[in-house]
C-alpha cells in the first residue's frame, strides 16, 4: 500500500496528469484574480470612507454650531480644530471663486480653478499616500470650498495586508483544488490510459510473435465516457486484426497447399518437358555428315525447353545429301510436336516410300521437270525424286491437320557432293545465302513457294545452283534477324549481311562469328524466338 507522499510522487511522474493539473492550477488562479479585483476596489472604498467619517462628523458639528454671521476667517479658525484628528494632515479654505482664505498643515493638491458641483470630490495623489476630500458650497451651505487632506498610508498598508490575505487564500484553494484534481485524475484517467498502453504493447507482441490473445486490462473495463469509447475501439481493433490474421493463416495454408501442388505439377511438367527436349534433340542430327571435300556445321538454341526450329542433313539414295532448315509457326510444345512431324515426313517422302495411301514414288505426275523449272532444264533431274517430299508434306499437313492452322517455312535442298550442284525448293523460308570464298554474298536462294501446310494445292518451284570451292551455303531462321536487345532493337538482316563481308576459315568459324554477335546484341534480354544456323562449305572440287 503506497503512502500519500509516494502516491503524490507517482502521480507527478505522469506527463498528461502534470499538464492537466497545471491547467487546473492556472485556471483557479485566473478565476480568483478576476474575483479579487472588485473585492479590492470595494475594500479600498470602505477604508477611505472610514478615514474621513471622523472628520466629517466633526465638520458637521462645527458647521451646526457656527452662526452664519461668522466671517470666513473666523470659520477658518474653527476648521483648524480638525487637526486634532491624527489622520488629517492639512486643509485649505477657499471662496467659491477660488480666492484662498487660509491653509493649515499640508497644502492639498486640488486648487479650485472652476466652480465645484454639489457632490463631494475624492482625490488620491499619485503615490496613494494622500487623500483629498473637497466639500462644495452645497455641503458647507456657504459660498466657500473646504479641502481636507488625509494621510492614506494606513489605508495602503491595510490594502496590502488584504491582498496578501486574499492571495494566500487563493493559493491555498488552488493547491487543494489542484491536489484534488491530481488525485482524481490518477485513478480516473491516468491509470486507465497507462493500463491501455500496456494492453497495446501486449497486443503488438502477441501479433508480432503469433501468440494467443493475452489477458487485457481493458477486457474487464466498462466505462460510459470518452475513455470507455477508446477502450471499446481498442477491443474492436484487436478483434478485427485477430480475425484478419486468422483469415490470412487460412489463406496461407491453402496457398501453401496449392503451391505444393503447383510445385509438384511443375516438377512433373519440367520432367516431361525435359524428356521432350531430349526426344527433340534426338530428332536433330546427333552428328553432322562427314563428306570428303565438304564441311557441315550447325548452331541451335531454343527459346524454351522445346522448339519449333529444326535442321537436318541426311544421305539420300544415289549418294546425294538432303539439306533441310525449317521454322514451325509458334513456339513451345505444339511447335515441337509439328517439328517432329515435318522432319519425319520430309525424310520419309524424300526416301521413296508411302504414308497413309499417298504414293511417294516419283512417277512424273507430282512435279514435272518443265513445271518445276518453268522451261529451264535441270542438270540433275533425278533430284526431283527427293524434292517431291516438300509437296507431299504440304498436302499431308494441309489435309490432315489444316484445322490446327499449323505450318512451317521450310527449305529443302538436294546436294550432289561430286559436282556441288544444289537443287532446292524454298517454302516461304528466309532466303539462304551463298557466301563467296573471298567474302560477301554471291547469291540468295529466295522462296519458290508458300509456307508448307497452308494450302494442299500449293505448288513449289524447283531451282538449281552450284557451290564452288571455298563457298559457304548459310541457312538461318528468323530468330537471328528478329533477336531483340534490352531496348527492343532487332538484329536485322543488314547486320547479318555485314558479318559475311569478310572471309572465314571454316563454316564453324562463320557460325561462331554470327552467334557471338547476336549474343552481344541481345545481352541479358530474354530470348524471344528459337535460333538456328546451318552452314555447308565446299572445301575443294571433287575429281571425277
Amino acid at each position: 500500500m503506497l503512502t500519500i507522499p509516494q502516491q503524490i510522487v507517482k502521480a507527478s511522474r505522469g506527463r498528461l496528469s502534470r499538464r492537466i493539473v497545471l491547467w487546473v492550477f492556472v485556471s483557479v488562479i485566473v478565476i480568483e484574480t478576476i474575483i479579487l479585483i472588485p473585492s479590492f476596489q470595494k475594500r479600498e472604498n470602505e477604508l477611505l470612507t472610514q478615514l474621513k467619517e471622523i472628520s466629517a462628523a466633526q465638520l458637521s458639528l462645527i458647521m451646526q454650531l457656527s452662526p452664519n454671521e461668522l466671517s470666513d476667517k473666523q470659520l477658518f479658525e474653527r476648521f483648524r480644530l480638525l487637526q486634532d484628528n491624527p489622520e488629517l494632515v492639512g486643509g485649505a479654505f477657499f471662496r467659491s471663486d477660488g480666492t484662498p482664505i487660509g491653509v493649515f498643515g499640508e497644502h492639498p493638491e486640488f486648487i479650485p480653478s472652476r466652480p465645484v458641483g454639489n457632490e463631494i470630490i475624492h482625490i488620491k495623489n499619485a503615490n496613494d499616500h494622500r487623500y483629498d476630500v473637497v466639500y462644495s458650497p452645497e455641503q458647507l451651505k456657504r459660498d466657500s470650498i473646504l479641502i481636507l487632506r488625509y494621510d492614506a498610508s494606513s489605508v495602503r498598508r491595510e490594502l496590502n495586508a488584504f491582498i496578501l490575505r486574499i492571495a494566500g487564500l487563493v493559493f491555498i484553494i488552488s493547491i487543494f483544488v489542484t491536489a484534488g484534481a491530481w488525485f482524481a485524475l490518477n485513478p480516473i484517467v491516468v491509470k486507465p490510459i497507462l493500463r491501455l498502453r500496456e494492453d497495446l504493447v501486449k497486443a503488438g507482441e502477441a501479433i508480432r510473435h503469433d501468440q494467443k490473445t493475452p489477458g487485457f486490462y481493458s477486457a474487464s473495463v466498462h466505462r460510459q465516457d470518452e475513455l470507455g469509447e477508446v477502450i471499446t475501439a481498442f477491443r474492436q481493433m484487436y478483434s478485427q486484426i485477430s480475425e484478419a490474421i486468422n483469415e490470412r493463416k487460412t489463406a496461407e495454408k491453402a496457398l501453401q497447399k496449392s503451391f505444393k501442388q503447383i510445385k509438384a505439377y511443375s516438377k512433373a511438367l519440367d520432367n516431361e518437358l525435359e524428356k521432350g527436349r531430349e526426344m527433340q534433340a534426338n530428332f536433330l542430327p546427333m552428328q553432322l555428315l562427314s563428306k570428303s571435300g565438304w564441311e557441315f556445321a550447325a548452331f541451335f538454341k531454343p527459346a524454351r525447353q522445346v522448339a519449333g526450329d529444326f535442321y537436318d542433313v541426311f544421305d539420300l539414295p544415289g549418294g546425294a545429301v538432303g539439306i533441310v532448315i525449317a521454322d514451325v509457326c509458334d513456339k513451345g510444345v505444339g511447335a515441337a510436336l509439328f517439328m517432329a512431324l515435318f522432319r519425319s515426313l520430309i525424310r520419309i517422302f524424300s526416301g521413296q516410300t508411302t504414308l497413309e495411301g499417298l504414293a511417294c514414288l516419283y512417277n512424273g505426275e507430282s512435279i514435272s521437270e518443265e513445271e518445276a523449272m518453268a522451261g529451264n532444264r535441270l542438270t540433275l533431274p533425278e533430284h526431283l525424286v527427293a524434292l517431291k517430299a516438300i509437296q507431299f508434306t504440304n498436302k499431308y499437313i494441309a489435309q490432315n491437320h489444316g484445322d490446327l492452322a499449323m505450318f512451317a517455312t521450310l527449305f529443302l535442298g538436294v546436294l550432289d557432293p561430286q559436282t556441288g550442284v544444289l537443287t532446292y525448293a524454298n517454302g516461304g523460308h528466309e532466303p539462304l545465302l551463298i557466301m563467296d570464298k573471298s567474302g560477301g554474298v554471291k547469291k540468295r536462294l529466295n522462296p519458290t513457294g508458300p509456307a508448307v501446310g497452308i494450302d494442299s494445292n500449293a505448288r513449289f518451284g524447283i531451282q538449281e545452283t552450284r557451290l564452288d570451292a571455298g563457298e559457304i551455303l548459310l541457312g538461318y531462321t528468323d530468330g537471328i534477324i528478329e533477336a531483340r536487345s534490352d531496348d527492343d532493337t532487332f538484329f536485322l538482316l543488314k547486320q547479318l549481311l555485314s558479318l559475311l563481308q569478310d572471309p572465314v576459315p571454316s563454316a564453324a568459324a562463320l557460325l561462331d562469328r554470327i552467334s557471338d554477335k547476336v549474343k552481344s546484341h541481345t545481352g541479358d534480354a530474354e530470348q524471344f524466338d528459337d535460333i538456328t544456323l546451318l552452314a555447308i562449305r565446299r572445301l575443294s572440287e571433287s575429281k571425277t
